[in-house]
């Protein structure tokens, strides 16, 4: 397990895995094992993710205040702490998790300073936790470890046969009107249409990309009346359900129940309005990346191509050929180099970073670093083959009270070694195996 102090976190993805080891870089520390506990129906994990962690019980994750988000290909959300506790199980949807995405908001001109978020993409489906939602739920089941009100596995094991978990209200929309879905991400927030100027509503923008559309834009409109209902009721459910079941085992002690818990019902989709998309065959896209504003979106296509997208007026605003299995980071870099060079304890700002795009080309062999939006090419890196760009999915602060700048950072990962692009900076990983494999 890393050591407490300024860390990052990189999560790699396997399909058909059963155990997530997070292994430190640069030798701090040793590892740790985390092995779900994932029934036959629960399906393999298909999908990672780093959630920090606020309050009080934060340091109980691990000591690194972040839980691990497990997604799996029959569409079960599992958080787990550092030390392997499992935090939370919920359904979301019945069809494989293709990619989770926690984002930090941040307050800008386009949208308010709204909480935290996690998106889950499913093939045509793309379903949103509030940053604060999530906290609540995993405070309280870091509490109730800490707390120690899970004496023994027996115990857990029929908790979680009780649905004592309850359930994060979330918000679920279909974005398949226009294309399936290979890969997607919520940009922010949308002014409303023009008819509901009044609504207190909220609109999210939606990126999707596909076989049959390059790239597609939805306007998701939030139900709230379905999310705080539906959150009382599942909650109200599921505390009865475990109160009968209770009563039921003191009643009926002898008598084993042979029934088994049906999966609950999937959540109907909120409103979904399809706003425009680009249609170019035999171009499909592949990957969808997003900057930290969520202004920008890199987007890699079959034919080789980058596309650079504005998502608030969803115009394409730089195009980069030549690029064939091509993978995209964002990165911040350092304006003046001669400041960087001339002191190792300079402390920086945000403004002396700019914003870049890292463009990994395997059939290549390089990664190119290039000024956004319409700069120059800044850095080209020799890479060996089989390497791979990875990036953390937040960014700590060495201390609370530090006024030190954290950048954006990407890095380099080729098997046996990891090698930060931007700053030499300590990490860590995750590396889901194969209990297949092993067995």
């Amino acid at each position: 397990m890393a050591r407490r102090g300024h860390h990052h976190h990189l999560a790699e993805v396997a399909l058909l895995a059963s155990v997530l080891a997070v292994v430190p870089v640069a030798g701090v520390g040793g590892g740790v094992t985390v092995r779900p506990a994932l029934g036959p129906d629960d399906g393999r994990i298909s999908a990672v993710e780093w959630v920090p962690l606020v309050g009080e019980d934060a340091e109980e994750a691990g000591g690194e205040g972040v839980a691990v988000a497990v997604g799996t290909d029959a569409g079960w959300l599992l958080f787990y702490s550092l030390a392997g506790d499992l935090l939370h199980k919920q359904s979301i949807y019945p069809s494989k998790i293709l990619k989770l995405n926690f984002r930090e908001r941040k307050e800008n001109a386009w949208e308010d300073s709204g909480s935290d978020e996690l998106s889950v993409v499913f093939p045509g489906v793309i379903a949103r936790f509030d940053g604060a939602d999530l906290q609540n739920m995993l405070q309280k089941s870091l509490h109730e470890v800490k707390s120690h009100l899970w004496k023994d596995k027996s115990e857990q094991e029929d908790a979680e046969e009780d649905s004592s978990f309850g359930r994060i209200p979330f918000q679920i929309w279909n974005v398949s009107k226009f294309s399936s879905c290979a890969d997607a991400a919520i940009v922010g927030l949308m002014p409303p249409p023009l008819l509901e100027l009044q609504s207190s509503q909220r609109h999210y923008c939606a990126i999707t990309v596909g076989e049959d559309a390059v790239v597609s834009a939805y306007r998701l409109s939030e139900d709230r009346s379905r999310s705080i209902v539906g959150a009382i009721l599942s909650r109200g459910v599921a505390a009865t359900f475990s109160t009968i079941s209770s009563l039921s085992k003191i009643i009926w002690r002898s008598e084993p129940s042979p029934t088994k818990k049906s999966r609950p019902k999937p959540q109907s989709f909120a409103k979904t309005s399809p706003l425009t998309c680009l249609k170019d065959s035999p171009r499909k896209g592949e990957r969808l990346t997003l900057s930290p504003s969520g202004t920008l979106a890199a987007i890699t296509d079959s034919l080789g191509r980058i596309l650079l997208l504005d998502t608030h007026a969803l115009v394409a605003v730089r195009l980069w050929k030549g690029y064939r299995d091509a993978s995209c980071l964002f990165v911040e870099m350092l304006l003046n180099k001669d400041k960087a060079s001339s002191s190792l304890h300079t402390e920086y700002t945000k403004s002396d970073y700019c914003l870049c795009l890292a463009i990994h080309a395997p059939r290549k062999g390089i990664i190119e670093i290039w000024q956004m939006r319409t700069g120059a090419r800044l850095l080209t890196i020799p890479c060996p083959k089989g390497s791979r760009i990875l990036q953390p999915s937040t960014r700590f602060m060495s201390s609370p009270f530090s006024s030190l700048y954290s950048p954006l950072e990407v890095y380099l990962f080729n098997g046996t070694n990891m090698v930060s692009v931007s700053a030499n900076r300590t990490c860590c990983f995750i590396v889901i195996c194969n209990l297949n494999l092993i067995t």
